[in-house]
């Protein structure tokens, strides 16, 4: 059998390999990410903090709001995989 599908056309193996889907990162990449991930949380939760703290509403909420995207996130990094 040859490899040959014709012109606009692509062959059953190459098909099936473009459509695997990707290894899951290393549980030690995925817990390192995450690591990061809670640094800038706190950074966030910091700035929302101190900005709330001197009444700049806005500033606040968007910290606040920065922190928990992150965490977010990361929580779904660490659960797919």
């Amino acid at each position: 059998m040859t490899d040959d599908a014709g012109p606009g056309r692509r062959s059953s193996t190459r098909a099936a390999e473009e459509t695997d889907a990707p290894e899951p990162r290393p549980l030690i990449e995925r817990l390192g990410l995450g690591l990061i991930a809670v640094v800038v949380t706190v950074l966030f939760g910091a700035l929302g903090a101190a900005a709330l703290a001197s009444n700049e509403v806005f500033l606040g909420v968007m910290g606040l709001i920065g922190a928990l995207m992150t965490m977010w996130a990361a929580a779904g990094s660490l659960r797919r995989g």
